[in-house]
């Protein structure tokens, strides 16, 4: 296909999924069980870590982990006792387990309390084309607390070359516009014509096989490589060819 065709058959692909009836098989259907902004981050930002494997096992994970909240993730988070803790014992999904929940749990409160919340730590480092730098320095923050070492696994960091697909699926739900009622466009510091691809098997597959995507490995360079496809296709908003890319892999075997 040549750039205009295949601009428009994605613009098509998109208009297809991204639509409510795609939040019923993935597990953005959790943080949309909350109105409140920070219940949204914090539970949308849970299921993101965790969002590796069968989907419905990440969503019937997702709301095992809100169910052990009480269902109101920021206040859990907040103010929290050890004796809270303890609900969390026995939680696992996969690798990601009750020690590293609880980790994560300690250091959602400490990013809070200390930094202003999850909008402010992941803001954009000035004169950044994309968020490399900005999910690296949050993960150093995310660590800055006592934390047991096999924990820091679960958050990637770009500027080793990782892919860091599950922060970028949660950037996408946080920043782009709420409008078609998938995305939550809550975070109104930040602009979508940053963000990344959220590069798995599927949408790497599928980029390959459309030509807008050489690398084979999907790691950041490749993200970045897909991020200059997508830009030339829509500057201010690449990053909704995610849902015509995983649609396209998931639903239609492409």
């Amino acid at each position: 296909m040549q750039n205009a065709e295949l601009k428009e058959f994605l613009d098509q692909k998109v208009i297809q999924y991204h639509n409510p009836i795609f939040i019923e098989t993935d597990p953005i259907q959790i943080p949309h069980m909350f109105s409140k902004k920070e219940d949204i981050e914090i539970a949308g930002f849970l299921t993101a870590i965790i969002s590796w494997g069968n989907r419905k096992m990440i969503i019937k994970n997702a709301s095992n982990m809100m169910e052990r909240f009480d269902n109101a993730p920021y206040d859990f988070i907040m103010n929290h006792s050890d004796n809270d803790l303890k609900n969390i014992e026995g939680f696992v999904h996969r690798t990601f387990n009750a020690i590293d929940l609880q980790c994560f749990i300690k250091s959602l409160q400490h990013i809070y309390k200390k930094h202003d919340g999850l909008e402010n730590v992941l803001s954009l480092k000035s004169d950044a084309v994309n968020y490399a730098r900005s999910i690296s320095s949050f993960k150093q923050l995310f660590f800055e607390i006592s934390h047991v070492l096999r924990t820091e696994k679960h958050i990637s960091d770009p500027m080793k070359n990782s892919a860091a697909k599950r922060i970028n699926m949660f950037l996408r739900w946080m920043v782009r516009d709420n409008s078609a009622g998938v995305d939550f466009g809550i975070w109104k510091s930040h602009d979508p014509k940053h963000l990344s691809c959220p590069l798995d098997v599927h949408s790497g597959n599928v980029a390959r096989k459309l030509g807008i995507l050489q690398r084979k490995q999907n790691d950041w360079k490749a993200v970045y490589e897909l991020d200059t496809s997508l830009r030339a296709f829509d500057a201010n908003d690449p990053v909704k060819y995610d849902f015509a890319l995983f649609g396209l892999g998931v639903f239609e075997k492409f």
